[in-house]
């Protein structure tokens, strides 16, 4: 038998037993009340739920329409139409140096210096174009201070990916309705948008904007117009900007989809004329996208959308112009009479931030995985749709071209900018080898910008256009800046 140890030595091991106890019990309830937090506050954040798109209560004209949205300092004799494409960053920083090459353009109106810059009335975007485009809506010439520290050259991909990462964010993030798109939505109002709202648009003397993204269910590409909001019968205006843009870059797979409530039929506001009209073949891609909206004029069989990438249904931005092409092979008295009847020049311009989809399988034996090659599936599919789309906007311009009601009249430039165009060849296949992300290194954000520049400038049709204006470059062309320089700062 072991021996009953002294008074002492038994009095200090029954005091270490119980202190044992009781530190065990205090930790005990420490990690309960823990727990029961963790539960209380999975069962609050659980439950968070994505800004709600408002309805639109009762007819009205106000709000964000191209037909009400003017510029000062614009000629109605120029319509200037811009896209931007998707390819994240790369193509946030491409579309931006397009914007300082309009800037640094400029012709004379009545003896006084008037920008290209101030000549745009539509920019359509897709993706990271729509955060340039988002960008310059809002900010105005104030983006050209603003923009590059806030997210050209801002780690955001990283600072995304923190925010998923982190605890704190699990709670909402395991909601039903709630996603990383809702998460990146608030980073973007934080770093750049401010809480903007699509009213604070309407009076800011800058392009109408066509923010684009792809009802996931469907593939139907959604606008944020009040024009395509008036299908849903919801009001624009008091919807972040932010979330317009999260929603065109929603990735899919890798971000999720921002949902839209629909309201039509619910309330006293009849759908927009130009969606229930009935379109003969004829009308071409505008009556495909006018039957294909029409759908959701029933909020019954469709009560909510969920939208992606803007590039799953047009990755160029072109599409709402092929449409209006479209419209016009049918209805050429539109640039006629009304609104547009002053027009003698149509600028189109298309900042493409393409690259390379070859993976370089076909040079090996091994057969490619499974994840990646779904991937590749998808970059092919969108590069053949947007060479179709490319060469639907050709076509469709040379047919104008030709119609007694143009010939003589009006005038098309065409101007398609992408990296293969470039003539360095070193410079071009660095820039077709950039990656689509979030983020990219300074010097390469700046060589970007430099290209954008040098391609505008020698773009055919670019010069034609300043040729007929009689405009001027106000400061040298920045130039490549050399892709052997950057290439480690990837």
């Amino acid at each position: 038998m072991n021996a009953k140890p002294s008074g002492a030595r038994w009095r200090c091991s029954r005091l270490a037993t119980t202190a044992a106890a009781t530190g065990r019990r205090v930790w005990l309830q420490a990690l309960g009340a823990v727990a029961l937090g963790w539960a209380a506050w999975f069962g609050l954040t659980g439950c968070a739920h994505y800004q709600e798109n408002a309805p639109k209560t009762a007819e009205s004209h106000n709000g964000y329409y191209y037909e009400t949205h003017k510029r000062k300092n614009n000629s109605d004799e120029i319509l200037f139409l811009v896209a931007f494409s998707g390819g994240g960053t790369r193509a946030s920083a491409f579309s931006y140096g397009v914007l300082e090459a309009l800037r640094d353009t400029s012709y004379l109106v009545a003896g006084k210096k008037r920008r290209l810059l101030d000549e745009v009335d539509v920019i359509s975007s897709v993706s990271g174009g729509s955060v340039t485009a988002a960008a310059y809506g809002l900010y105005g010439d104030r983006v050209f201070d603003v923009f590059e520290p806030a997210f050209l050259k801002r780690n955001v991909e990283r600072a995304l990916l923190e925010r998923v990462v982190n605890p704190l964010h699990w709670p909402a993030l395991g909601s039903s309705t709630y996603g990383r798109s809702d998460l990146a939505a608030t980073y973007y109002d934080e770093i750049l948008f401010k809480h903007a709202r699509f009213r604070d648009l309407e009076s800011n003397n800058t392009p109408y904007l066509v923010i684009n993204s792809t009802d996931i269910d469907t593939g139907t590409r959604l606008s944020f117009t009040q024009n395509f909001f008036d299908v849903l019968a919801s009001d624009l205006d008091p919807y972040p900007i932010s979330r317009a843009v999260a929603a065109s870059s929603a990735v899919p797979g890798v971000l999720t989809p921002i949902t839209l409530n629909n309201y039509a039929g619910r309330y006293p506001v009849a759908p927009p004329a130009w969606v229930t009209q009935l379109y003969g073949p004829e009308t071409g891609l505008a009556g495909q996208q006018a039957r294909a909206l029409r759908q959701f004029s029933n909020s019954t069989a469709y009560p909510y959308l969920h939208l992606v990438d803007g590039g799953v249904s047009d990755n160029l931005g072109l599409r709402i112009y092929l449409e209006l092409l479209s419209y016009l092979a049918v209805k050429p008295q539109l640039l006629q009479h009304g609104p547009l009847g002053n027009v003698r020049k149509v600028v189109f311009v298309c900042a493409n931030a393409r690259v390379r989809s070859e993976a370089g399988w076909d040079r090996k034996a091994k057969v490619p995985r499974s994840i990646p090659t779904a991937i590749a599936a998808d970059s092919v599919t969108m590069e053949r749709y947007s060479g179709d789309t490319l060469e639907g906007l050709r076509a469709g311009i040379e047919k104008l071209r030709t119609y007694p009601a143009f010939k003589g009249r009006v005038a098309f430039y065409s101007i398609n900018l992408s990296f293969d165009q470039l003539r360095e060849p070193s410079e071009a296949d660095f820039l077709l080898g950039l990656p689509t992300t979030f983020f990219l290194k300074p010097r390469v954000i700046d060589e970007l910008k430099a290209a954008a520049h040098t391609l505008l400038y020698q773009n055919a049709d670019f010069k034609k256009l300043m040729g007929d204006l009689g405009a001027k470059i106000n400061s040298p062309a920045t130039g490549p800046v050399g892709a052997a320089s950057s290439r480690h700062e990837l």
